[in-house]
């Protein structure tokens, strides 16, 4: 009888000990899953986030309403709520996107991304911006957080906040007067600014040959230039509307040359424009100003003294 009772006493305890082992083993196995399951949902943050970064340089924030809304379905539409297209169709100059045509918004490089307890995730950032002249480095960074949520079945990213942009190593020349801005290598840093001025002579008959307009002619100078040692300067011209016109209509010429002055840019005052032949003489330099210009470093402004 005794010997009865202890068996029965010892299969209770073994019993026992496997519903034990049962319980403790559960809550591992979900754990296990998880893990694994966070992990995958950072990675798919990541890749729309970082997707989205490279279609920013798509999207020209300051074109024609209806072209900017189908630039946006196109390019964001992948990416983005309807919802945040919507409102940022409605404040383009706060939404991410390109602004010049250089520098343009190349990536954004994320810093971190953080789970909430409502299961978005908001990832932290910056919007890098190059040129064509900087081999891919960086001349301005903008901080920017978003919030990407799953909304039925696909990661999208329903909230953005930019930041401030950040100094960076570029030079960047800025010209209140007449609303522009050049950018400029790092190696630019101490340049000068030369003020010239430039003369269009008559193609009238009557007056033949005559100065009948006259306009600045800014200089960009290397800060290794030296009268002994000449490098190629940026030359900038600057025209009124109506002088421009003027030209184009074969009013007066500039120079000996037999084009005229090649147009960079113009806002609703001026018009800005590179001189026909400027390094004909192929002076020290003259390689690197037209891979400069070859970015397009001059953007307009309408940013003017009064």
């Amino acid at each position: 009888m005794k010997k009865a009772l202890i068996l029965i006493l010892i299969l209770l305890l073994s019993i026992s000990a496997v519903g034990c082992d049962k319980v403790q083993l559960k809550p591992e196995g979900e754990n296990s899953k998880e893990a694994p399951q966070t992990v995958n949902d950072e990675a798919a943050v990541k890749s729309v986030v970082e997707k989205f970064g490279k279609k920013l340089q798509f999207v020209s924030l300051l074109g024609p309403e209806d072209v900017l809304e189908k630039s946006m379905e196109e390019n964001y539409g992948e990416f983005v709520s309807p919802t945040l297209i919507e409102k940022w169709l409605k404040d383009p100059v706060n939404a991410p996107g390109r602004l010049t045509s250089s520098p343009w918004p190349d990536r954004i490089e994320i810093s971190n991304i953080e789970k909430t307890p409502d299961g978005k995730y908001e990832v932290e950032g910056e919007i890098i911006e190059v040129t064509s002249v900087d081999n891919g480095e960086p001349v301005a960074k903008r901080a920017v957080t978003l919030v990407v949520e799953k909304i039925e079945g696909k990661w999208l990213i329903t909230e953005a906040e930019l930041g401030d942009y950040e100094d960076t190593d570029s030079v960047v020349y800025e010209n209140t007067r007449y609303g522009f801005t050049f950018s400029l290598p790092e190696t630019w840093k101490g340049y000068k600014i030369i003020t010239e001025e430039w003369e269009g002579l008559s193609l009238v008959e009557s007056n033949e040959g005559e100065v009948v307009q006259t306009g600045p002619l800014l200089l960009l100078r290397h800060p290794e230039w030296t009268a002994e040692k000449k490098r190629q300067d940026i030359p900038i011209m600057i025209f009124t509307l109506d002088q421009w016109e003027s030209l184009e209509k074969g009013e007066f010429h500039i120079g000996a040359a037999p084009i005229g002055p090649k147009e960079l840019a113009r806002n609703s005052k001026y018009v800005f424009a590179l001189p026909a032949r400027y390094n004909f003489a192929f002076p020290e330099g003259h390689e690197e100003v037209e891979k400069i210009l070859e970015g397009n470093p001059l953007q307009v402004t309408e940013n003017m003294d009064k």
